[in-house]
């Protein structure tokens, strides 16, 4: 069959939501994906276990979403978070709640959420096109009234009144998202905002980092200093690697370091490992021990307020002598133990690359799309969801959440307009 009611480009979550939507709601729909299968970006979220959306408000969701999550306020009231959940309760999925309001499912599997994805789409009739990739988007004036496809090495061409882009942005491209959204997109006249890797482990200068790789910290608080001026900072824990630092609050705080390090600024991250003391309120328990165990080595009593693989490290960054006892430890040494856990800092001086980035920050101008219909504002029939739009978000399943939620919406607009 040539000729389709719509037709939408990517089988990841978006597309699959706006899939099952738009077939529920009449719509004769065509998903084609380039892969040899769908959902495969899906599968790998939140380590396999999938992070499906967060218990957020509406307003507080909002704030998680950069640059402008207003944008995106209709089609979060049209689909939220209740809803994806409802939906995936009626093909058996069970949620959990867990920190930080972040909802799993019950099996921890992200397979059932694309089986239930899929089972909703073929349901209503969706027909899916797999190892088939759209190269061009056909276009009459002001119209776009179908795409271009190259299947076994031959091009054909299938029309449509309707047409959805949703082809992700550029992360973890062995999924597929390789940037295709934005070269159609430009194609008929759109503004992409440069795409750059956020939700993305950091790389810092040196081998310290390096030589805490694997230790994980829980209830720190990581700040980012910007040639020299204290800038943003998040609370939680972080992650040590072979290559810098990453974990959850370097993930939230990377998409703001991305972008300065591309306009070529001077970046460091200090780590608090006492948040909740103060230097004077911290002073009291360091010499408290020091004089209690003060015939222990000084790698002993470090036991007491360090985990073990920062002991070494820090001894070495404050000079001491780690047979030392601790009576024997001067006011200037304990002031260096102090300042260091208040302040251990790494200079950072890049990020890891888009094939390690958990979302694309970037993306077709949001001025260009209809925030109440999520179609193109510079053409007709045209329409947008999930990551290729220039709206990205923080960790906590608020991602996946805006695929869902611009998916069903651009899917009820193009059904709307064309009855």
């Amino acid at each position: 069959m040539n000729n389709y009611d719509v037709i939408i480009i990517g089988a990841g979550v978006s597309g699959l939501i706006a899939a099952g939507r738009a077939a529920e709601l009449g719509a004769n729909v065509l998903v084609i994906e380039k892969m040899r299968r769908p959902g495969i970006k899906l599968l790998i979220t939140g380590k396999g276990r999938c992070n499906i959306t967060n218990s957020d408000g509406l307003e507080e969701f909002m704030k998680n979403v950069h640059p402008n999550g207003r944008f995106l306020k209709h089609a979060l009231y049209n689909f939220f978070s209740k809803d994806i959940i409802n939906l995936l309760n009626n093909y058996g999925v069970e949620t959990i709640v867990e920190r930080g309001g972040r909802i799993f499912p019950v099996s921890n599997k992200s397979i059932d959420i694309l089986n239930a994805l899929l089972s909703n789409a073929k349901k209503h009739g969706t027909e899916f096109q797999y190892d088939c990739k759209v190269t061009k988007l056909l276009f009459n004036r002001d119209d776009v009234t179908g795409v271009e496809i190259i299947e076994n090495r031959q091009k054909r061409q299938i029309t449509a009144k309707k047409v959805i882009i949703c082809t992700g942005g550029k992360s973890y491209p062995a999924t597929g998202s390789t940037g295709d959204g934005y070269i159609l997109a430009k194609s008929v006249g759109h503004t992409i905002e440069q795409p750059f890797p956020t939700l993305v482990p950091i790389v810092t200068k040196g081998i310290l980092a390096g030589q805490l790789q694997g230790l994980s910290l829980k209830n720190v608080n990581a700040t980012v200093w910007v040639n020299g001026k204290k800038q943003t900072e998040a609370f939680g824990e972080m992650l040590f690697t072979h290559f810098g630092l990453s974990g959850p609050i370097i993930l939230t705080l990377s998409r703001f370091i991305v972008k300065k390090l591309i306009n070529n600024n001077t970046i460091a991250i200090s780590i608090d490992l006492k948040p909740a003391l103060n230097n004077s309120r911290l002073d009291k328990p360091l010499l408290r021990d020091l004089n209690e165990y003060g015939k222990k080595q000084i790698d002993n009593i470090f036991k007491l307020w360090l985990p073990a693989k920062l002991i070494p490290v820090f001894i070495k960054e404050c000079g001491l002598d780690p047979a030392k006892e601790g009576h024997q430890i001067t006011g200037q040494e304990r002031q260096k133990i102090k300042s260091l856990m208040k302040d251990f800092k790494f200079e950072v001086i890049g990020n890891r690359p888009f094939k390690e980035a958990i979302i694309t920050a970037g993306g077709i101008n949001t001025k260009e799309i209809e925030p109440k219909t999520m179609q193109s504002k510079l053409v007709n029939n045209l329409y947008f969801a999930g990551e290729v739009i220039d709206v990205d978000a923080n960790t906590g399943g608020y991602n996946l959440q805006v695929a869902y939620s611009t998916g069903w919406l651009a899917a009820e607009s193009c059904v709307q307009s064309m009855n």
